[in-house]
């Protein structure tokens, strides 16, 4: 049977270790969006620091190499044709008064765990067990869709490899009856991200990637 999972980016689920899970999801004051940012930003989609001092997309700067701040979780904003506070799951682009800061609320924990659905068939249950701990890439990480706000991306199957500088670690996947058919497209994969800016080499676009994990 088909998956019923589409695709919605990155939903925080859980953390490494025994500290409490926050969802590890930073104060919304720490992070801003430049007013000026026309790159929309997607609920559950990754972000990375720029040396601005805002945050942006991956595609931003460096190709998209640098190191991963976290992922997006939604803004408040004053609308430039209301003049007043808003609130969205995702930055549409504009829409903000230039005279008051864009926060942003970011999953920023380098612990944190997260489910993506995959975007292809991981063939059977055992070829995805032989694929825990290794490593893999975004389908799509820096679309979205209006309607919903959220992201699409998914975890491409096909990039799936041991290269450290892939964007996520694969830890598992996620025990759900409606999505459990390993020949189909959906499973909810869990993973980490791995090159996240803040582990002990992580660096600011455009600088080097941090490619280790923590």
């Amino acid at each position: 049977m088909a998956n019923t999972n589409g695709s919605f980016g990155l939903r925080p689920i859980s953390k490494m270790g025994s500290a409490a899970n926050s969802t590890g999801l930073s104060n919304y004051s720490m992070y801003e969006i430049a007013n000026g940012n026309t790159d929309k930003l997607f609920h559950g989609e990754p972000v990375i620091p720029l040396s601005t001092g805002f945050i942006g997309a991956p595609g931003a700067a460096a190709g998209g190499t640098v190191g991963l701040l976290g992922v997006f979780q939604g803004c408040e904003y004053v609308a430039s044709t209301t003049g007043k506070p808003t609130w969205s799951n995702y930055w549409p682009g504009s829409g903000a008064d230039s005279n008051h800061p864009i926060k942003a609320y970011v999953n920023d924990d380098p612990m944190q765990l997260y489910v993506i659905a995959t975007d292809a068939s991981w063939t059977s249950k055992a070829t995805a067990r032989a694929a825990v701990f290794a490593n893999a890439n975004f389908s799509t990480a820096i679309t979205g869709t209006d309607a919903t706000g959220l992201s699409l991306g998914r975890l491409a199957i096909s990039t799936i490899a041991t290269t450290a500088a892939l964007q996520m670690r694969i830890m598992g996947w996620l025990e759900d009856d409606a999505n459990s058919d390993f020949s189909a497209a959906g499973i909810g994969a869990i993973v980490r991200l791995n090159n996240h800016f803040n582990s002990n080499n992580g660096a600011i676009a455009a600088g080097t990637p941090s490619t280790t994990g923590v």
